[in-house]
């Protein structure tokens, strides 16, 4: 690949990597706060407001960062199974996805606003893992560690 196009893949990759922790990081915010207020009402829309989220930022975004950074490994010289770091990404990355689709539910959340504290915990706990993979992803992305896997 071009140096002016790989510059140009890893100027969108970072772009919607580090968007997506600001997405993650605001269902964290909106889902803790449905989950420590009392007013069924607030906890409802905080709930209703989730999906456009998920759906205008962390769906789009998730798929940028990996195709992107699919594209980058498959065409650098870090390789996407070359480097632990560059695998663990793709890892956590695919993990932050499954997590969303599989464990993370607005929706639900909202038609039952009276469920019990427990449940709304899990779904603050969801996103805390995200937060804590795409931190986890980052970090690896600064630091680089070199060793190889083959």
């Amino acid at each position: 690949m071009r140096p002016g196009i790989r510059k140009t893949v890893t100027v969108i990759h970072v772009i919607a990597s580090v968007a997506l922790v600001g997405e993650v990081w605001g269902l964290v915010v909106l889902n803790t706060a449905a989950a420590l207020t009392k007013d069924a009402g607030l906890a409802h829309a905080a709930y209703r407001l989730m999906p456009a989220l998920v759906f205008a930022g962390g769906i789009p975004l998730s798929l940028i960062a990996l195709i992107s950074g699919i594209t980058l490994g498959l065409t650098s010289h870090w390789g996407l199974f070359r480097y632990y770091w560059v695998a663990a990404k793709l890892v956590l990355l695919v993990a932050v996805i499954c997590v969303g689709m599989f464990l993370f539910d607005p929706e639900g959340m909202a038609a039952a606003t009276t469920l019990p504290a427990t449940r709304q915990w899990g779904q603050v706990a969801a996103l805390g893992t995200q937060i804590a993979m795409l931190m986890t992803a980052t970090t690896l992305s600064v630091f680089k560690p070199r060793r190889k896997l083959r």
